[in-house]
């Protein structure tokens, strides 16, 4: 009973979380002063074509799921209803919310869209179902290239961001302030709404608790995370400081450093026992240094 009902909470807030998502990208496009680069893309596919905002969303997010198959990764259910839900959503808060025009107004909008968009992050991460179909792109490209994860996210969203811009999406001062705020702003929320799991022996409810959560990497660690002072959050990949991978890799119980990746392993023949260490991973999802288990399957 106390399983069914940690689940239905976690559902319910995973639902709530992926709801007020799309309220906040809403609120910061009727803001008109500028978007994350996701946004600007889908906005300005959106200008181009004459689709609906809310199902170029949902388009764009299949389309960056569809990338997940050569990269061998396996959705999570928040993952699909990450791609389902966002985008009919934000549709919903654009009809019912005006476009601003005054500056003021511009300003309250973005703000209550980005803090909100903050706790919506917090919310849809804490039961760790599933990371979003972007995220899963960029730690995927990353486990696969061995290219440090930062290169890989800023190759994707500078990518995304001009590809959007040329298609006439809102590029301004919001999104500078996207990219300089949301980071400190999830850092508060994600560990807030994070929901702590038991830790299940290999049972039929933890082998049905693999199968919703997907196979693509969620780590992150916050807790008694006091060095990782920074965060840069985007559907909630969490980029480190410098500072807190180095102390990271100076633990020698680290289970990042120490722990064997048998996925991340050449093609090559190998003896049955070989394994190569972890690489050093700057990038960390919600759950790993949470359940203190390893993530592949």
């Amino acid at each position: 009973m106390a399983a069914r009902l940690l689940l239905t909470r976690r559902l319910v807030q995973l639902l709530i979380g992926l709801f007020l998502y799309g309220i906040a990208i809403a609120l910061m496009v009727r803001a008109g002063i500028g978007l994350s680069p996701w946004d600007v893309l889908a906005q300005g596919l959106s200008l181009k074509t004459g689709i609906p905002f809310g199902f170029v969303t949902n388009l764009v997010g299949l389309v960056v799921l569809a990338f997940w198959i050569p990269l061998r990764q396996r959705p999570g259910l928040g993952t699909v209803l990450n791609v389902l839900l966002v985008g009919p959503s934000a549709q919903l808060g654009l009809d019912l919310l005006p476009q601003q025009t005054e500056l003021w107004a511009q300003v309250l909008f973005f703000v209550a869209g980005l803090a909100l968009l903050a706790v919506a992050t917090g919310l849809y991460i804490g039961p760790r179902l599933g990371p979003g179909p972007r995220d899963g792109l960029m730690t995927g490209l990353h486990a696969r290239t061995g290219r440090p994860i930062w290169m890989v996210r800023t190759a994707i969203e500078v990518t995304v961001l001009i590809v959007g811009w040329v298609l006439g999406g809102n590029v301004g001062i919001g999104t500078l302030a996207f990219a300089l705020l949301v980071g400190p702003l999830c850092s508060v929320t994600l560990p807030f709404f994070a929901i702590r799991l038991p830790q299940d022996a290999a049972t039929t409810a933890a082998r049905l608790e693999s199968e919703l959560e997907g196979t693509a990497e969620q780590s992150a660690g916050l807790e008694d995370e006091q060095d990782a002072v920074r965060f840069d959050v985007r559907d909630g990949i969490l980029l480190e400081s410098d500072r807190a991978a180095h102390d990271r890799f100076a633990r020698a119980d680290s289970p990042f450093v120490q722990g064997p990746q048998p996925d991340r392993a050449p093609r090559t023949p190998r003896t049955p026992d070989a394994s190569r260490p972890s690489r050093i991973v700057a990038a960390h999802w919600l759950d790993d240094r949470i359940t203190r288990r390893p993530r592949h399957p």
